[in-house]
Formats: structure tokens, sequence, C-alpha cells
């Protein structure tokens, strides 16, 4: 294969794109054989087979792949191409536990096209984003023979596992993933169905808090009065923790939060906003809330979330007990520049001061990460959305989930930028998760603008 490199003319790219076209059956037969393999790293349910499975593809599809060992589940990487510019593609090829199975209407691993859709479990998240980079990259191969830049694709097997081993996978492989840019497609596209374009993540810190106030229930009313409840204690102290406006109350956890800059408020002020719709979209009767309060809240701001409760009897009918046992678990939602560690510190110590009889357990983290969206390569993804689609894509500072971006913007130190594909309704990590057939081909075409507009001088 000719390896030249450079600029690829307006023609080149327009035949490459009427080749992606051309082939929509094709690839969806792709996807269909990739969705079938579970891999759901939570239960270690076919991960690895599930890794050399996508090794397999990467080579049909011209790009050279290689298995790597962790501690945990395998990295996939691949690296094709040459050019003065590297773009380095994140995916992750593992996927949720798809129970409840009953919820199904066709089995999670049975991919299945239905109005418009391909419903399986990991159609959206994210092994129907994360082929339509190698999709796009194949095209260009198929068509010129060669690419106008150099491009590296890394695929995890934990993302659903919160990536305990990526970190150190970067660290130890910092040559081999040097690059200019980092590119992910993971979560859906904006409500209005426009593209999105996010300049980085909040963090995530996970928590559990449990307490055992006694050996075993007792009876509520022979006990009554003169005994703790483990379950009343528990929730005293979750009510310590935040006031009726959703403000944590725990000192230090807003201590390194970074105020917004005029480019964040400028990118939220250039949004649209129809509470109703986002209510909508998100399963609620009403969002009260003005937009820049809306978009700093989601984006901008940390969170602390009670993520599940457990005590006492829960069953058919009542049993008068004191629990003696109850536990909490949660989450919180980091934002640049907090330290997952130190926020960790300050709720431990908040609840020891409560009770220092509730044992407090970590449970995994992501630091936050962000990207100027001033840089050129922020610009050009961004011209690549818009002109791949024909909209004006939605553009903020951060998304307000949480992905190991910060692997690339911290350990890395390249720029990220986080472009999802999936419908905005994909039910990702729910029973009947989907992908529209439209965003997965929409998707393809972004991806192929985006290697044309970075090739460009």
């Amino acid at each position: 294969m000719d390896k030249t490199h450079g600029e690829i003319p307006t023609l080149g790219y327009q035949k490459v794109l009427a080749q992606l076209r051309r082939k929509k059956r094709e690839h969806l037969k792709l996807l269909q054989r990739l969705v079938a393999q579970p891999s759901i790293s939570a239960q270690n349910e076919g991960v690895r087979d599930c890794a050399e499975l996508l090794a397999s593809i990467m080579e049909e599809l011209g790009v050279p792949a290689q298995i790597y060992e962790t501690e945990g589940q395998p990295v996939v990487f691949g690296e094709i191409g040459e050019g003065d510019l590297t773009v380095l593609f994140y995916g992750h090829y593992d996927v949720q536990p798809p129970e409840p199975l009953e919820a199904w209407t066709t089995p999670p691993f049975s991919p299945t096209v239905r109005n418009g859709r391909l419903y399986g479990r990991g159609t959206g998240d994210n092994k129907g984003q994360l082929l339509t980079h190698l999709l796009a990259v194949h095209s260009y191969l198929e068509v010129l023979g060669k690419l106008p830049i150099k491009i590296k694709f890394i695929f995890e097997g934990e993302e659903e596992s919160g990536s305990p081993y990526l970190a150190d996978f970067v660290a130890e492989h910092q040559e081999l993933l040097s690059a200019d840019l980092a590119y992910t497609s993971d979560g859906p596209l904006h409500e209005s169905g426009a593209p999105a374009i996010y300049y980085g993540v909040r963090g995530m810190l996970g928590l559990e808090m449990s307490l055992e106030t006694a050996s075993w229930d007792n009876h509520s009313g022979n006990k009554g009065g003169v005994i703790p409840n483990a379950a009343w204690e528990l929730v005293r102290i979750l009510f310590s923790m935040k006031d009726e406006q959703g403000r944590v109350l725990v000192d230090g956890f807003y201590d390194r939060v970074r105020e917004p800059s005029e480019i964040d408020l400028e990118l939220i002020a250039n949004l649209e906003y129809h509470p109703w719709q986002i209510a909508k979209n998100f399963g609620v009767k009403k969002i009260n809330l003005e937009k820049e309060e809306f978009y700093r809240r989601l984006t901008l701001e940390p969170t602390m979330t009670i993520n599940g409760l457990t005590s006492g009897y829960q069953g058919q009918g009542t049993k008068t007990i004191i629990p003696a046992k109850a536990s909490a678990k949660m989450d919180c939602r980091l934002v640049a520049d907090q330290d997952p560690e130190e926020v960790f510190s300050a709720i431990k110590h908040h609840i020891e001061k409560m009770n220092p009889e509730v044992e407090v357990i970590q449970q995994g983290y992501m630091h936050p990460s962000r990207t100027d969206p001033g840089l050129p390569v922020s610009q050009k993804i961004l011209k690549a959305a818009q002109a791949a689609t024909g909209k004006k894509p939605v553009a903020l500072p951060a998304t307000g989930g949480s992905l190991p971006d910060y692997v690339w913007t911290k350990i890395l130190g390249v720029p990220s930028i986080i472009v999802p594909y999936a419908n905005a309704d994909e039910a990702n990590h729910a029973p009947n998760e989907n992908l529209s057939l439209e965003c997965f081909y929409q998707g393809i075409e972004i991806s192929a603008r985006a290697i044309y507009e970075l090739s460009k001088k």
C-alpha cells in the first residue's frame, strides 16, 4: 500500500463518502457480528473472546491489531498510516450486564433490527460507536489506498467496571500511544438530535457506607426506644450531607472546584434550552432551572448521589423490627480541578464525626478532565461534525457523565474531545439498548470527515 500522506483533496473525500454510503449493509452485518459476542466485564463473561474477535475484525478492515495483556481484561491496539498529526481513537468493547433479561423484547446478544434501530447489549455503548472509526478508516484505505494522517486505536475491556487498569497501561505505554489528539465517541447525541461536542468529562468517586448497631434485628416493641436503629442513624448521617437546595455540606467538598471561564459560559449561552423536552427525555415531570444554572449544574459543578439504600425488612406485609444493619451506596461526580482522593477523605471525615462506627469504603474513582475548546484541533472537530451532519453542534465544556478521559489529558498529556454518535434514547445500561441505524451511519461519516479536516494544514 502507498504510504505517502498529506492533505486529501476534496474529490478524494467525496469518493470516500460515496463508498461509505454504498456499504451500509456490510457495515450493519459487521456490527451485528460484534454485538452478538457477549463481553460483560462485571461478570467476566466473554470479554477475552470479544477482544480476539475485535482484533480479527480490525485486521479484516486493514488495521494491524495487537492484544496487550493487563492485570484485568486485555487492551486491543491498532496503528496505521503516516502523517504530521496523529489521532488516537478510544473506545471500549465491554458491556453492562443485560439483566433483567425478561425486560428485553429480543435477547440482548441476538442483535435485531426493528423500526430503523439495532437492538442488543452494546449496540450504542460502545461497540457501534467504536466501530464507526474503524469503518471510516477502512473506506479511506479502500478508496484511496492511504490515510492523510496517522491513526491509532485503543479499545479497552473494563470501562463498564471503572477502567481499573487503563491508567497504568497508558502510563507504561506512553510512546506507543503518543498522539496529538484523543478522540472518543461514547454516549448519546444531544436530545435535540444535533451532534454534541464535549471538551471534558466529570470525574467520579464511588463509595459505600455501612453501619451495624446490633448483632441481629430486634423486636420493635420489646426493644423499641432503648436500642439504636441502624436505618434511622444512617438516614440522619445522609441528611447531614446535603441541604434542601442540593448543595453538599461536607467541609472541603468544593475547595478545588474550578470557576467557569468566559468561554465555558459562552458555550452555555449559545445553547438552545427546552426544559419541557429535557424533562420528557429524563422521565421527570418538569425541570425548574434556568438555562445557565441547568448546564452549570450538569457540567461544571460536582454532585453527591445516593445510588441505593439497604436496611431492614422490605418484603410483603409487615415485620416489626429494629434493623441491625444499614448501608448506602453513593457516587460523586467531580469537576476540574477536584481530586477524588481528597474528596473521599473529606466525606469520610464528615461521616466519622457524625458516627465513628460507620464503615466507609471507597469503590473506585476517575479524575475529571478538561480540554481547551479554543485549540485548533477542537475547532476542526467542531467543523467536521457540522459539515457531516448539516447541523450546528451542541458544544459543552464537559459531559455530565464520566469516562477515563483523564488518562489522555493528565497522563498522556494530549487534548481530548468526546463526540457521541448514539441516539439520545439509546437506553444504554438498560434493557432494550439500541442504536439508530441513521446515527450509526452518520457516525461513520463524522469520523471520516474528522480525518479529512484534521489533515488540512
